[in-house]
């Protein structure tokens, strides 16, 4: 009799299980954590050396504590903190749903957020080393905390909009750690140079921070001021805006707004680049920054880097969703070791 029960119910469970295929499956785990980074304490900004980072562990991460897995960072764009890009992602939804598909990784998205918005996760005494804090203190931290492939073939560096500028920025000079890129509608692409409209509007800043103010103008100017020209002697901003005393605009600011461009940054790394096992560009047909994309694609092929640019039909954020799951996540899947 008590056989017949327990045959019983195992062809319950079975056919619940056929019934209600989620409810068998296990999900992926969204973690909210803080990371303390040396690289941006100090600054003088004052942003917070202790960073909000989303840590998504794929299903199962608690059922096999033998394993260990390859890890995708990725870096949100501009005027957002990181939660906006987790909410639109959707992270546990997409994680699930990459594992289903046997392309388990850690998921990691650290907050490059700053006082006008974003970092550009570049290194600058006004913001903070942003960029040695993505290349080292995270990757350090997520390797000793999680049970990570801590190799770089294992790992991958995407991002969109400012997180696209650095992922190619912080990849390009660090191939050391990261195996794969993935650069989406990436900003920062071209040259842009200070007018005197811009720096006139930079310098009269008084250094209040309107949160509810809209994306760009002088919000914009001054993120990349502080992350390509700081200046420790000109409060409250600490920027050099470049705006001389006649109305010309200083030619050494100029020169460093140029050198922080991607295509300025790209024939220095040429080398490391082409470490890289993969890389790809995308961007949408009707994205504003799709000629940056196809600028920087050209470069590439100029200096015989290999990889691939994809534009698809879209504008600059409303695909974002989308392209994590169909293209961004199934990239790293093919090309991490495991």
């Amino acid at each position: 009799m008590a056989r017949r029960l327990a045959v019983l119910a195992a062809l319950i469970l079975a056919t619940f299980a056929q019934i209600h295929p989620a409810a068998a499956q296990e999900k992926a785990r969204v973690d909210l954590v803080k990371v303390h980074s040396p690289a941006i304490a100090s600054n003088l900004e004052g942003n917070p050396a202790d960073r909000t980072v989303y840590v998504v562990t794929p299903p199962g991460y608690d059922q096999h504590p033998d394993k260990r897995y390859p890890v995708v960072y990725f870096l949100h764009g501009y005027f957002v903190e990181p939660k906006a890009y987790a909410e639109l992602f959707d992270l546990e939804a997409a994680l699930t749903g990459a594992g289903a598909a046997g392309n388990d990784v850690i998921f990691v998205m650290p907050d490059g957020f700053s006082k006008h918005r974003g970092s550009f996760y570049s290194n600058s005494p006004t913001t903070g080393n942003y960029e040695d804090f993505v290349a080292h203190d995270l990757v350090a931290w997520v390797d000793a905390h999680y049970r990570t492939l801590a190799r770089r073939e294992s790992r991958g560096l995407a991002g969109h909009s400012m997180g696209g500028y650095g992922a190619m920025r912080v990849g390009m000079k660090h191939p050391e750690v990261f195996s794969s890129l993935y650069v989406m509608s990436a900003g920062g692409g071209s040259v842009k140079l200070i007018t005197r409209e811009m720096a006139e509007r930079a310098q009269a800043d008084d250094g209040t921070v309107d949160l509810s103010a809209p994306v760009g103008g002088v919000q914009g100017d001054l993120a990349q001021l502080a992350a390509w020209s700081p200046d420790p002697q000109r409060p409250p901003n600490f920027i050099n805006a470049g705006l001389l005393a006649d109305g010309a605009i200083d030619p050494v600011v100029q020169a460093r707004m140029a050198a922080n461009s991607l295509i300025g940054m790209l024939p220095q790394h040429i080398r490391e680049l082409q470490q890289y096992e993969a890389i790809m560009l995308d961007v949408g047909d009707k994205d504003g920054l799709a000629t940056d994309s196809r600028a920087m694609s050209s470069e590439l092929t100029r200096f015989g880097v290999v990889h691939k640019l994809e534009i698809y039909d879209g504008g600059h954020g409303d695909k974002v969703k989308d392209r994590l799951r169909s293209a961004v996540l199934p990239f790293f899947a093919a090309h991490l070791d495991r």
